[in-house]
Formats: C-alpha cells, structure tokens, sequence
C-alpha cells in the first residue's frame, strides 16, 4: 500500500460541523494529509510557483516524487496510478518530471536563499516499477536538477513483492535510500486472492530476503485486517510471517472498499458487521505487536525499539511530513506551502487515470510554473492541519505549543469535538498538558480525524464525483 500526498466558501466559526453528528463508524477516512485531494479545484489562472515560494523557508524542505504505475491494481486500492504502462510511457513520464523539476527549482532559486532538502520519498503506485535504468534515471533528477542530496537525508521508497528485484534495489541502495517499505497486505495465498490481490507467498518471501540482504536501515512491511474470510487464526499467521523478518516497522491497515474499485462487487456478507471484524482484528493484531516488543506511534503504526526507525521518529522525520515545505514532483504529487497546497488531476477510474497521465505527458513546460490544482490554506485549516498531524500519533498535542501557535487551546478552538471525544473517553489530557488519544480513541482514530475536517473541506469533497 502506497500513498501519494495532497475555493472560497464560508467557514463556520471555531468549531465547525462534525462534532454535530457523532461517527457511526470507526472506519469513515483515512487521514493521512489534510485536506484530502478531492477537496482541491481547477485554477484557472493559477498562482505562479515563484510567488507561492517566496516568503516560505527553504531551508528545510522535504520533497516527494509521485511514481504513477504498478504491475496490478489491488481490489482494495484507490490510489492515483495505472498498470502495465510500456517503457515508452514510463520514459515519457520521467522526461515530463524532469522538466517540472527545472521549472520548480527555477522558482526556488527566484527566491534568493538557501535551498536545502531534509527529507525525501518516492510513492505511488509503486516507484519500483520503473526498471533499475529509470530509477538511477529519477535519481539523477532528484539529485541533479532539484539538488537533493539522498545520500545525506532520510529518503523512503514504497516497493512491493514483485517489483523488489535485485537490479532495482541495488540503486536504490548506492543512491543511499533508508527506508524501504513493501506492500505484502497478507502472507495468506488465499486472502490475497479474496483482496483481489493475486500473489504468491513464495514470491513475498524472495522479495523480503533480497531487502533484508540490501541491508537498508529500515523495512517496513504492510499488513490489511478486515479481509473476507480473515479471522484471528489467519491473521496471526500473516502477523508472525512478518515478525520473522525482524522489520523495523510494521503498519497495519484496515481494508477500505471505496468507489471504483475491484472489491466494490465483491463486499463481504456474514453474520458479524464488518466494523466489529475490523475493530476485533485491529485490537488483535495490536497486542499481539506489543507482546512482540513493538511500540504503537499511530493506529496503524508500529516500531522496533533500539532501530533506526524510533531514531527517525525521535528526530521528528515523518514519512508524511505536511508542513509547509513539501515539494511535490510527478503527476499526482502534492505540494504544501503555507497559503497554498496545490497538486494535479486526480482520478481512480482506469480510463481517467490514463488520460490525466497523458495530459500530464504533454503538458507544456510553462503550465508547470503554476499551481494547477489547489486549495487554499488559512489560519483555522492549518491549526486543523496541525491538530490532526499531532493528536492521530502517540505523541499527542502539547497545548502549550499549540497555543504559542495559534493564540489559543485546542479545546477553545475546537470545543465540540473534544466534548465528543471526552463523553466517548476516546482522549485525555494528562499532567504535562499534552492531549492524547486512549486506546480506544486510537482504535477509532479514522472517525476521530472527520471530526475535525472544516465545513469548507466537507462541503467541497461532498461535491466532489468520483471518476
């Protein structure tokens, strides 16, 4: 599993909508970048990327490079990319990245200050599909157009079973990549099937020994819960199938059926709810993560004590690091400055996927100098940004810091939702003033993000058609 990153209507004061209606669902939105994509709209005229730069800090940028293709398409995926595209698609494609590239560093260096990048990530789709050939070739535009140094900052890179080959990570692996993280979803041959997912275990398991024999200093592997069929007994096969390969980290996440996708025919039937299935195997396979030594930094996060990975999370480097500061490459790559996140068309849809790719291929070097699509950022939406990058991670949210930020508490400023949260007992704050989730808060952690969406982003993904 992959993730990419990413209108004037009036806001509703302080504490906006949500808090209204209580989630009737532990599993409403994943909330891993703020506002989702589909809240973002055309520009028709749009700000020019020297202007949206110019103010903002360089010197500790991060940057995300969005790898469009994969070898298949999962049932469960509704993510921004497209299979089996020929070298003449993928080669296109990076010739057109290269030119967004020149184009983004021009408006960088426009700014008259140091440009430095702290942090790097290639997703998709799976960045693996490209041969060993292209990625040195991506590398290289990383490296030498925008001025990346991947061998000094931490840099992940999504890959997945078959497409972990060992041409593809030995340049992963001179170019200095420090975190690998491969979409396996389950051990089970049969789940795979069910998840319309068609792999072998034996494929899975060459590919972990080749990254394992890579020696990055971190692996992370992905695992689903909530697929048909799935029980504690199945899943705990999957769960020690991993632990086996001493990862670093281990994700695991709740199996979603969204529109346009391969599993929305196939929806699973049975006497229990499929909530009460993914919630009975979330809290299942959590403490059996515990139990392993593993510590819990999200809902779906957990790492190895005494490895590189709590080293990252110390420093505070995010895989997903939304601040202003993310500067986005490829079609559906989104970037975040201050007043503005902006990125491309984004479709799930097989045709509309293809079109936005070629669209993307031909789009001529200027329209790369402005914003395309976007949202606008302001105060109220980044303390909303800000609170869920914060209280959705074990961490939690420091009032002190969140008032030094923004003038006030999180609970003045969002009174509804944590008099929901508190009734529910799904978050406390303790001694130290930090606010956190509850185990069982964190466990319904994707109805708590909803809560704090902003009636202007409700309103614009209500609006949104999926295509």
């Amino acid at each position: 599993m992959s993730h990419s990153s990413p209108v004037s209507l009036t806001l509703l004061p302080t504490g906006g909508p949500a808090a209204e209606e209580s989630p009737g669902t532990p599993y409403k939105q994943y909330v891993y970048a703020y506002p989702h994509q589909k809240a973002y709209r055309p520009q028709s005229a749009g700000a020019l990327l020297g202007d949206l730069w110019a103010g903002e800090r360089l010197d500790a940028l991060s940057l995300y490079v969005h790898v469009p293709f994969c070898e298949m398409r999962c049932g469960f995926c509704n993510l921004f990319t497209r299979t089996g595209a020929p070298e003449q698609v993928t080669g296109a494609f990076l010739g057109t990245l290269e030119r967004q590239a020149r184009v983004t560093r021009e408006a960088l260096e426009a700014q008259g200050r140091e440009i430095r990048f702290t942090l790097a990530a290639f997703g998709g789709g799976t960045p693996t599909y490209l041969t060993a050939a292209e990625l040195a070739r991506l590398c290289d535009v990383c490296e030498n157009v925008m001025g990346a140094d991947l061998r000094a900052v931490p840099w992940s890179v999504e890959t997945s079973p078959a497409t972990a080959t060992a041409d593809r990570l030995a340049v992963l692996a001179e170019r200095g990549a420090t975190r690998l993280s491969i979409g396996v979803q389950t051990f089970l041959e049969d789940e795979a099937r069910a998840a319309v997912r068609p792999q072998k275990r034996a494929e899975v398991d060459a590919a972990l020994a080749r990254l394992k024999a890579a020696a990055f200093p971190i692996l992370n592997i992905d695992l689903i819960y909530g697929i048909q069929g799935q029980s504690e007994r199945s899943f705990v096969e999957s769960l020690d199938a991993a632990l086996g390969w001493e990862p670093e980290e281990i994700y695991l996440y709740p199996l979603y059926v969204r529109p346009l996708t391969g599993l929305v025919d196939r929806h699973r039937e049975s006497g229990e709810s499929w909530d009460e299935q993914r919630l009975r195997l979330y809290r299942f396979g959590r403490d059996h993560l515990l139990a392993a030594g593993y510590e819990q930094t999200s809902m779906r996060v957990f790492r190895r004590p005494g490895t590189a990975a709590v080293e990252a999370a110390d420093a505070g480097i995010s895989e997903y690091n939304q601040q202003a500061g993310m500067v986005g490459l490829g079609v559906g790559a989104r970037s975040f400055t201050t007043g503005l996140h902006y990125t491309t068309d984004y479709a799930v849809a097989v045709p509309e996927v293809r079109r936005i790719i070629d669209d993307y291929i031909a789009t001529p070097t200027q329209d790369f100098r402005r914003a395309q699509w976007a949202f606008r950022m302001d105060e109220d939406e980044r303390r909303r940004m800000y609170l869920l990058q914060t209280l959705l991670e074990s961490a939690g949210t420091s009032v002190a810091r969140y008032r030094e930020r923004f003038g006030a508490t999180p609970r003045e400023h969002f009174p509804a939702q944590f008099a929901e949260l508190s009734a529910r007992d799904w978050a406390t704050e303790d001694a130290t003033g930090t606010l956190r989730l509850t185990p069982e808060g964190m466990a319904w952690a994707d109805a708590v993000g909803p809560l704090f969406f902003s009636a202007r982003v409700n309103e614009a993904m209500a609006a949104y058609r999926d295509r």
